[in-house]
């Protein structure tokens, strides 16, 4: 057991040591080059928890940033010198994140403004750029109207993408669709495959969850939960490399992943290309660079976000990340037996890989689909808002659950604002709110 207690946070407040977490962060570091050595990433730990009880167990206790220091000096000092740049440049980009407070601000000036102007001129129009402008149409029993004028735009956008890849038949063989947790990837994704088919414009589906490397390979977050919330969970290479195979007309081994084991089986299904098919691509890291580094095909890449343009009673605009939260917090509980509380804590990690690893990537989307509903807020209302309430005075003095006791009070207030409407089946059953909320309904 490690002499090295208690680590004094970046804040002054003094919290538990846990080893494990070096040896995490030493992993992670490891798989952004292409290691999977855990042996080696715990052996390292131990040379740093050994070099940390000489320098600190019988002085002081050791701040956040003097055990990154001792991390780096070990890695370098054991030759891992690529594993080391991994690390440093991660904690340079927390820090100048901390430092400029980005931790939880909004991406706008990734996504372009002449998109988010259209999305404010549309709220502007129809009320409902303000919580004050939209309960007072609720008020005014304009619930319904909201929905269909929300559900109107959205679709526009959908029939856009649609076009574009009409006007291109025959030319784009890659379609991507990308966008952070909880977007409504999916739902928009199928909607605007059934239209194309419909046309007989067809794509076959690569389903990159089945590119999962073993559990056991897997980084772990902070906490020590494996985490799925990043493009080195997946195995690029392979996906890149059968993306390009498909495309020359060779035949693959699509490989299976068995989320109850948590291993990929070993059996396969020989997959090919139907002639006029293209590859169609629904993922958090479909804009990630490596995904399809050396494909040369015509490609049509759609980045997809809840783009809502609404001030709260506060003044600032609500935030898109907390939209999705709310929408994750609904369909883990339905469709993945997560409860809220561990959709909250685990956020923060959700919220920095998305900054890492999906945020940069935006301006080389294509077309950029606006999946907020304004009206979802009074859905969610009646739903989550006790929930948040709680959370806001249980993790209020809780030193490891700072950022979930910020999102919760920050959405508290919100929601607190909001008119609720209890009754959801106002909510079309093909509307990418029931992607969330349960009860999806499309053709096909």
């Amino acid at each position: 057991m490690s002499k090295i207690k208690q680590v004094t946070k970046r804040d002054g407040r003094v919290v538990p040591f846990t080893q494990e977490r070096i040896t995490n962060a030493i992993y992670r570091a490891a798989v952004a080059v292409g290691g999977r050595d855990k042996v080696t990433a715990q052996q390292l730990s131990d040379q740093v928890v050994a070099l940390l009880e000489q320098m600190y167990a019988e002085v002081k206790t050791p701040s956040v940033e003097e055990i990154q220091d001792v991390v780096e000096k070990v890695l370098i000092e054991n030759g891992n010198a690529k594993v080391a740049k991994a690390y440093i440049l991660y904690r340079d980009e927390r820090n100048r994140r901390r430092l400029q407070g980005k931790s939880t601000s909004e991406h706008k000036e990734n996504v372009p403004w002449a998109k988010l102007w259209s999305v404010l001129n549309w709220a502007v129009d129809h009320g409902l750029h303000t919580v004050e402008g939209l309960n007072r149409r609720i008020q005014n029993g304009e619930m319904q109207d909201i929905v269909m004028e929300s559900e109107t735009e959205y679709a526009q956008d959908i029939a856009a993408v649609e076009n574009s890849i009409l006007e291109s038949r025959g030319e784009i063989k890659l379609a991507i669709f990308a966008g952070p947790s909880s977007s409504g990837k999916t739902t928009t994704t199928r909607k605007i495959a059934i239209r194309l088919a419909e046309k007989g414009v067809t794509f076959l589906e690569l389903n990159l969850d089945n590119y999962y490397f073993d559990l056991e390979l897997h980084p772990k977050d902070e906490f020590g939960d494996y985490d799925f919330e990043t493009p080195q969970a997946l195995d690029i290479e392979m996906i890149n490399r059968h993306i390009k195979d498909l495309l020359d007309g060779k035949e693959i081994q699509m490989p299976y992943y068995d989320f109850k084991t948590g291993k990929r089986s070993p059996k396969t299904t020989p997959t090919r290309l139907a002639k006029n098919e293209g590859i169609l691509i629904d993922s958090l890291y479909g804009l990630y660079p490596a995904l399809t580094e050396g494909v040369k095909t015509a490609s049509y890449k759609v980045y997809i976000e809840p783009l809502l343009q609404m001030k709260g009673n506060d003044g600032e605009y609500i935030r898109w990340t907390d939209i999705r939260l709310m929408r994750r917090m609904l369909r883990d509980a339905t469709s993945r037996a997560s409860d809220y509380g561990q959709t909250l804590t685990h956020w923060h990690y959700v919220r920095s890989g998305e900054l890492r690893n999906i945020m940069p990537h935006i301006s080389s989307a294509d077309y950029i689909v606006n999946s907020g509903m304004p009206y979802e807020l009074p859905v969610y209302q009646p739903k989550l808002a006790g929930y948040f309430e709680r959370w806001c005075k249980e993790y209020q003095e809780d030193p490891l659950r700072q950022d979930a006791y910020t999102r919760a009070c920050r959405i508290n207030a919100l929601l607190q604002s909001i008119l609720p409407i209890p009754d959801d089946s106002l909510v079309p059953g093909d509307s990418v709110l029931r992607e969330f909320i349960g009860g999806l309904v499309l053709p096909g």
